[in-house]
């Protein structure tokens, strides 16, 4: 048995690529749109070839309202090399980070589409370090 994806429904296509892509640095390896049933899925992945897990992000055209709760989803979860960079670069993007990594260990932040990504540090946890440490937590995550 092998592992293969993670899907979630988004709203807003190139905010959600913006936020996997820019944010979290994420690529896209393959893209398929469906004009009979109007979606686009798109498959991203954390190595070029797509030789990893990879997160399918739905795009369902006629899609107006925002997704409720996600039929049971909880969140998605992604090894960082530094927490502290990368919610810095998703601070920057202008992401608000909904509990920040005090214990220099895990973070959640959460998509344009409020699905919960929680960040966690590769190895051992980093030395506590400001702002982190004194960032409140906010939010759902």
């Amino acid at each position: 048995m092998r592992y293969l994806h993670t899907m979630i429904r988004v709203r807003d296509l190139p905010a959600a690529l913006r936020f996997f892509c820019e944010g979290l640095g994420l690529r896209e390896v393959r893209r398929r749109d469906h004009e009979q049933g109007r979606y686009t899925l798109v498959f991203l992945s954390e190595k070029a070839d797509g030789d990893s897990p990879q997160l399918e992000l739905t795009h369902n055209w006629d899609q107006t309202e925002a997704y409720s709760g996600g039929r049971n989803f909880g969140h998605v979860a992604y090894e960082v090399a530094n927490i502290y960079a990368t919610c810095q670069r998703l601070s920057d993007l202008g992401y608000t980070i909904s509990r920040p990594p005090k214990d220099g260990r895990m973070a959640f932040v959460r998509s344009p589409d409020l699905i919960s990504v929680e960040l966690l540090q590769a190895g051992t946890a980093l030395a506590p370090a400001e702002p982190w440490t004194s960032m409140p937590n906010v939010g759902e995550w």
